[in-house]
């Protein structure tokens, strides 16, 4: 007669409802008192679970934190394909400055970016997740932009990236300035004109 196979017990088992609550636990605590002052009592409280759910998926703070913001730093942005160059650079920039804008975004980011001077560790995920993010839309936007001759072949999808989206994190980390559309449409009409785009 055969027997139905049990389901493992214990910490076999990593629920990912449980794993689900403990990452959005720590983004909010983040959030609210920073890294420093983060805890994992604090996270498990607010997760709603004990400790030692949280310590049999990471073994310390430092693990959680930069497992869990590396994860969503380097979630893929859309990349546009309208034909149009100037009309992709108008969607990036809006994606990127409503992701920067968010709530809970626009605490952790300049939280983690003073963290990664004093922490190599955090400061080598950040630069990471940050280069995934670079290359991605160089390669894509920028790289199509040539392709359709809107943009002068050998054009630097690095020094092309970093002035679409620099002025972005300059506002929104460091001068902690509001991006309205105007802004938006300041900035890529810059954009356009420094890259020598073509109509």
């Amino acid at each position: 007669m055969a027997t139905a196979k049990r389901a493992p017990a214990g910490a076999a088992v990593l629920r990912g409802d449980i794993t689900k609550a403990i990452r959005n636990a720590v983004m909010h605590e983040l959030a609210e008192v920073g890294y420093g002052r983060l805890s994992i009592e604090a996270v498990a409280r607010r997760a709603g679970v004990g400790k030692t759910a949280v310590y049999r998926r990471w073994s310390n703070k430092l693990e959680m934190v930069l497992e869990i913001v590396s994860g969503v730093a380097e979630r893929s942005v859309p990349m546009p394909d309208t034909g149009s160059f100037a009309t992709d650079l108008q969607l990036v920039t809006f994606i990127v400055s409503k992701a920067l804008q968010h709530r809970i975004a626009s605490q952790i980011i300049p939280d983690l970016m003073a963290e990664a001077a004093r922490n190599p560790k955090i400061a080598e995920t950040l630069q990471r997740a940050l280069r995934t993010h670079q290359l991605a839309v160089g390669e894509k936007i920028v790289g199509q932009a040539v392709e359709r001759g809107e943009l002068p072949a050998g054009t630097d999808p690095d020094i092309a990236v970093d002035l679409m989206l620099g002025p972005l994190y300059w506002r929104l980390a460091v001068a902690r300035t509001p991006i309205d559309d105007d802004y938006l449409e300041k900035l890529a009409a810059a954009v356009l004109r420094a890259l020598g785009a073509k109509a």
